[in-house]
């Protein structure tokens, strides 16, 4: 199983309810696919740097999973099909990028601790 790392932007127009259930519907497809989330970030309304479908922010989702490489096909024409979404990223993490993730995820637990 490889490790990747989602971003994706979902439309300013939603809800903060109907942001976590489309978040909560990509979660499902990951895991009905028999991927382990690692890392869910929420990382709310952002401005974005130029204009997307004439919108100007939107709510950022970084999602890290491990999984089988046919699951990203599977994820992303979930993304594609889903109109909340406007846009999308996946990349596979590296055993340098992994360790990055791991330290940057024990950084931020400690800041919440405190």
């Amino acid at each position: 199983m490889n490790q990747y790392e989602t971003v994706f932007i979902l439309t300013p127009v939603l809800s903060d309810e109907q942001m976590k259930e489309t978040v909560a519907k990509f979660k499902k497809i990951l895991t009905d696919k028999g991927a382990e989330i690692v890392n869910e970030e929420t990382w709310g309304l952002k401005k974005m740097a130029y204009a997307i479908e004439k919108k100007s922010t939107g709510f950022y989702c970084l999602l890290e999973f491990k999984a089988e490489p046919s699951v990203i096909n599977t994820l992303e024409t979930g993304y594609r099909r889903d109109e909340k979404v406007i846009r999308f990223m996946t990349v596979k993490l590296d055993k340098y990028a992994a360790q990055y993730a791991e330290k940057r995820r024990n950084k931020l637990s400690k800041k919440e601790e405190a």
